[in-house]
This record gives C-alpha cells, sequence and structure tokens, in this order.
C-alpha cells in the first residue's frame, strides 16, 4: 500500500489542515476525487490534471517515472501531506519505483484494484481494462496471479473520455470491439484499471450485462488513505468545510467544462501551473 518511511521523515507530522493531493493526466483521476468526498467529505484536496501530457498510457516507462518524479514533489511543495497516484498507468509503472522516495505516504491503485477483485471474483476469471503501459507493465497480472487474468489495452478509452464522448456511438463501438476477447473468456469480474474508465460505467454495462462485477480500485484506495490518516491523527477537523483546488497544466477551460460535468459540481476556481 505504501512505502517505508525514513525516521527524519517521521518526525514531521503533517498538519491535520494540510491537503490530500491526487494526480492523473487528466479528468479521470475526478473519479478517486469523487471517492474522497464520499469517504473523507472533511478533506481539503488539491488535484493536479497533467493535461498537457494527456494521455500517460502509450508513453514510455522511463517518461511516466521522470513526470511522477516531477509531480509527486511539486504536490509536496504544495503542501500536501498524503499523496494518491490517481491514475492507473502511473501506479503501475512509477508507484514501484517512487514509494519509498518522499516524506509522505503515497498510494497507488493496483494493491487495492487486486484486493478488490480478490474479494469481487466468484469464478476466477477476472478481466482487466487499462491502458497498454499498464497491461504491459504485468502489475495486476502479478498482483493476481492465482487468478487468470484476461487484459485489454483500451488506448482509445482515454482520448474519448478527455473529449467529452462518453456515450457517443464511437465509444460503444469501441467498447463492444474491446470487450469481445474478455467476455469470451466468461470473466465474472472486470476491474477498471484506468481512472478515466468509470466514467464509461454506462457504457461498458451494456455490453458485459449485470453478471460481470465492476472493481473501480479508487474505493479501496481511498480507505486505505482513511485509515493512513486515522493512524498518523492527521484527519481534518469536521468543524470547518473542505476546500478543492485544481491545478491544469493543458487548458484550463476545457478541463472545467468536462470536469464540471464528470463530477457532478462546477469546477470554476482551475489554476493553470506549469511543472
Amino acid at each position: 500500500m505504501t512505502g517505508k518511511l525514513s525516521g527524519k521523515a517521521e518526525e514531521k507530522k503533517a498538519a491535520p489542515s494540510s491537503p490530500i493531493g491526487i494526480f492523473d493526466s487528466g479528468v479521470g483521476g475526478l473519479t478517486v476525487l469523487q471517492e474522497i468526498m464520499r469517504q473523507l467529505p472533511h478533506e481539503d484536496v488539491v488535484y493536479l490534471a497533467d493535461t498537457a501530457r494527456v494521455p500517460y498510457g502509450g508513453r514510455p516507462p522511463e517518461e511516466i517515472i521522470k513526470i511522477n518524479e516531477e509531480i509527486i514533489p511539486f504536490l509536496i511543495d504544495y503542501g500536501a501531506k498524503l499523496i494518491i497516484m490517481a491514475c492507473g498507468t502511473s501506479s503501475s509503472i512509477a508507484f514501484p519505483i517512487v514509494k519509498d522516495k518522499y516524506k509522505v505516504h503515497i498510494i497507488g491503485l493496483i494493491e487495492p484494484g487486486a484486493r478488490a477483485a480478490t474479494d469481487a471474483t466468484r469464478s476466477g476469471i477476472i478481466g482487466l481494462i487499462a491502458t497498454a503501459g499498464t497491461v504491459n507493465s504485468g502489475a495486476y497480472q502479478e498482483a493476481l496471479k492465482n487468478f487468470k487474468v484476461v487484459a485489454q489495452a483500451c488506448p482509445l478509452f482515454v482520448p474519448l473520455v478527455e473529449g467529452g464522448f462518453i456515450e457517443a456511438e464511437e465509444t460503444k463501438r469501441v467498447a463492444k470491439e474491446y470487450l469481445k476477447p474478455l467476455l469470451k473468456e466468461n470473466i465474472d469480474t472486470l476491474i477498471l484499471g484506468c481512472t478515466h474508465y468509470p466514467h464509461l460505467t454506462k457504457v461498458l454495462k451494456e455490453r458485459t450485462g449485470q453478471n460481470v462485477a465492476f472493481v473501480d480500485p479508487a474505493g479501496e484506495a481511498v480507505a486505505d488513505a482513511k485509515k493512513l490518516l486515522q493512524k498518523a491523527g492527521t484527519m481534518k477537523s469536521k468543524t470547518a468545510a473542505p476546500k478543492y483546488e485544481y491545478l491544469v497544466t493543458g487548458s484550463v477551460v476545457q478541463f472545467q467544462d468536462l470536469g464540471s460535468r464528470l463530477l457532478g459540481k462546477p469546477i470554476t476556481n482551475a489554476k493553470h501551473v506549469i511543472i
């Protein structure tokens, strides 16, 4: 779940009023933010959308690691007391490399997602849809090595979501093709291995029917974050209303428009940043 912290790092306790930092290549991580709003409704959050570099999924592993090594210190300098990699690609490729490097706890999505899939499956045949980077990393396959994992890279999904084509006919056609080999293997559980994909749940369920359990790693990841904050005594007081700050490396207007639709709440205060 998290890496070990050095003794020096452990001595510096974060203030409960400090925000949780989360980041993704775009709007996908809003699915994780929704879980924070549900499970940790009093916490402040700083959300970084690296839309200038979206999508991450087809980038080489060394580039993904470099991006994470730029974003994580940025969020720490911004005051984050804990960071959630709200990105499946970062979690599968960079998390093992960077989890022990920094003074704050970092939570990835692979272990929480694998744990949830283990609980959900009945037959032991688990489907995984994710970016090419996540599939090729083998991270979920290793975490679920006692099960049959049928993995499918879905490179078109992130551009379709970022373009706002959530229920477009093209999205439905692409979903049908991506899911075909998984359904042929009679999966009973489907891991949404990219945080963009829960935005497509309605379209995906139209293809899978009700007999396939969907696993969104965000729920378990945020539950892990809650346990860490409780253990450290750094949960925010319930007396103050939560604040959500949005930082965007690309178009602020585009992020606010699409993000507001997907989050179901207006995003009006996003700021452009250069990392």
